[in-house]
């Protein structure tokens, strides 16, 4: 009988190559953020330069992509540098959206403290997510990265050299010369808004949160990506030029100098006077003016002719100045924007002369002081930003995100959470939309969204928040008061506003993370919850996912404790028991 694959030339290796290719495929696809890349959903709300604005700089970045640097020794690291809120990602951004649509872009990162996913937020995505992008150049590079992938599945685990090395730089010695050209870049946005990874580690296909085998701060993680760039631009396989943006943060100054003492392979662009932004800023609001009035109806001669040359001198370079204004102006719950620009204008800041973001803090006094309650509205606004206090090693405090990767809760729920009487929410935040986007009330899927780092700037700095500054502890007591309180009443209070149900506003609740610490007068919070409602926070953890939370709690119960306690792997039936100097004890028997 003759056989039925006579005919089927090199069927069955060629599918077991499709195969294999697809499950490695989606192996890197399972380690990558794509949140971190340019053209994600997640940055859809991205800035973006505008029409025929910052032309002087992205000419010379764009330039320096095609073209390289005139020197006998080229230079294949640029450095975008510049102060809070003078338009870096904007720039990246649209320089990036460019470079894609004419062919010239190898691989992006965009960092963001504010992702709700850490991949967008540490390292621990960083190189995979560069490489699967290069998989798209070429064909030949895709099936090198991907035999990567196959002979080396522990890479994910291992630090960025080894993993560069895997991922990008072996693939391409192999390929060659066959992805030398056209000219690519690989462009990196907000490094400095690479936060320590050492809260994270994977399970599955997503970054849980654990403890570090030794203390790293964000500096540390952030160096180690420079030198990681700096050993890949070395390399004469590697055909790209490298472009870093970040704030002129200690760690980038010391990198950059340092690594021009010896074989200058870097160059920084810094945003300043020379690319002339009051020029852009000036257009920007003429621009934006004109469809004010359109949209409003207002008199061709408003706003009047000093009102645009005031607000460039106030904004001092800072793009993000002239945008909150705008936001101020067109977001605003009550007013017209003709009553709201003489506002605006009347607001008067402290130490112009040693406070280059006088005006700009100016402004978010003006805006965050309008909350009936200015000091719970900004203890709200660092519970939604993701952020709680924790004890670190190295000076004593800082900050970590407080909800399991991939989640970013709803506004509605922060609401349910968060307010003690219904509407609290809109009675807090309903003047902020200038710095923070308030979805509706109907609204069941957006989250709240900041527009710029620099409000928490602002906030965490005492100097210049001055009374709208809230204290560790403080922040701390409105977590734990509002977190015991669901416990307590064991679920969300009934009845539940129109459109709320029970089991999803849960599901959101226990994908908090307990913190590491809480102020000294807050541990006894733990005691007002009966031994029915700690059975019920124990079993919903379990049934919900979240077992982390049970260690977190448990560690945190027992902080006074000076004997050894029982603690093992696994969990049996989720018994709890009540200890007799600490509050809870969970038996991990």
């Amino acid at each position: 009988m003759a056989s039925n694959f006579n005919s089927a030339h090199h069927f069955s290796i060629d599918q077991s190559s499709f195969f294999t290719a697809q499950t490695y495929i989606r192996k890197l696809q399972s380690r990558i953020a794509v949140g971190a890349m340019h053209d994600s959903a997640e940055r859809c709300d991205a800035p973006k330069c505008h029409p025929e604005t910052r032309i002087a700089v992205q000419d010379e970045l764009y330039g320096w992509i095609l073209e390289g640097d005139p020197d006998a020794q080229p230079r294949k690291i640029k450095w975008v540098t510049g102060p809070a809120g003078t338009g870096k990602t904007a720039i990246m951004g649209t320089l990036t959206d460019k470079c894609s649509k004419e062919g010239h872009l190898g691989a992006s990162f965009f960092f963001s403290s504010s992702s709700a996913s850490a991949g967008c937020r540490t390292k621990a995505c960083f190189v995979p997510t560069l490489a699967y992008q290069l998989t798209r150049i070429h064909h030949s590079l895709k099936e090198a990265i991907l035999d990567a992938v196959e002979h080396n599945p522990e890479v994910f685990e291992k630090n960025l050299h080894v993993q560069m090395e895997t991922l990008v730089l072996n693939p391409l010695r192999q390929v060659g010369t066959r992805v030398q050209n056209p000219a690519g870049a690989i462009i990196i946005d907000g490094l400095d808004e690479c936060e320590a990874a050492e809260f994270f580690k994977w399970e599955g296909r997503t970054l849980e949160p654990t403890k570090p085998p030794q203390e790293r701060s964000k500096e540390d993680d952030q160096l180690e990506i420079l030198r990681v760039l700096q050993h890949a631009t070395t390399d004469p396989a590697f055909p790209f030029r490298v472009i870093i943006a970040s704030r002129p943060e200690r760690v980038f100054r010391l990198f950059f100098d340092a690594a021009g003492s010896d074989v200058q392979i870097t160059s920084t662009l810094t945003l300043d006077a020379r690319y002339h932004p009051d020029a852009d800023i000036m257009l920007y609001l003429e621009a934006t003016f004109s469809d004010i009035r359109r949209r409003w109806k207002l008199s061709p001669t408003w706003p009047s002719p000093n009102v645009v040359p005031t607000l460039v001198k106030n904004a001092s370079g800072q793009f993000i100045y002239v945008a909150t204004i705008i936001r101020f102006l067109t977001q605003a719950r009550t007013g017209d924007p003709h009553t709201l620009l003489d506002i605006a204008l009347k607001i008067k800041p402290k130490n112009v002369d040693i406070n280059p973001f006088a005006h700009l803090d100016a402004l978010y006094s003006h805006v965050l002081s309008s909350s009936p309650d200015p000091t719970l509205s900004v203890g709200w606004l660092w519970i939604i930003n993701r952020l709680t206090p924790y004890q670190n090693q190295t000076d004593g405090k800082g900050l970590r995100h407080i909800y399991l990767d991939a989640v970013r809760p709803p506004a509605y729920f922060i609401n349910a959470w968060l307010q003690t009487f219904e509407g609290e929410g809109e009675r807090l935040l309903g003047d902020l939309h200038s710095l923070v986007k308030v979805p509706s009330a109907d609204d069941r899927k957006t989250p709240y969204e900041f527009y710029h780092k620099s409000l928490f700037d602002f906030l965490e700095d005492e100097a210049r928040s001055k009374s709208l500054h809230v204290s560790v502890s403080f922040r701390q007591d409105l977590f734990w008061k509002r977190y015991v309180a669901i416990c307590i009443n064991q679920g969300f209070k009934e009845p539940l506003p129109l459109g709320h149900d029970q089991e999803s506003l849960l599901g959101y609740f226990f994908q908090i993370m307990v913190p590491e610490s809480m102020p000294p007068d807050s541990v006894p919070l733990i005691h007002l919850a009966s031994s029915s409602s700690i059975q019920w926070w124990v079993g919903k953890s379990i049934s919900l996912g979240n077992h982390g939370n049970l260690t977190g709690l448990f560690e945190l119960a027992h902080l006074q404790c000076h004997q050894p306690l029982p603690f093992h792997n696994g969990i049996s039936n989720g018994g709890i028991s009540q200890h007799s100097s600490a509050g809870l004890m969970i038996n991990f028997e």
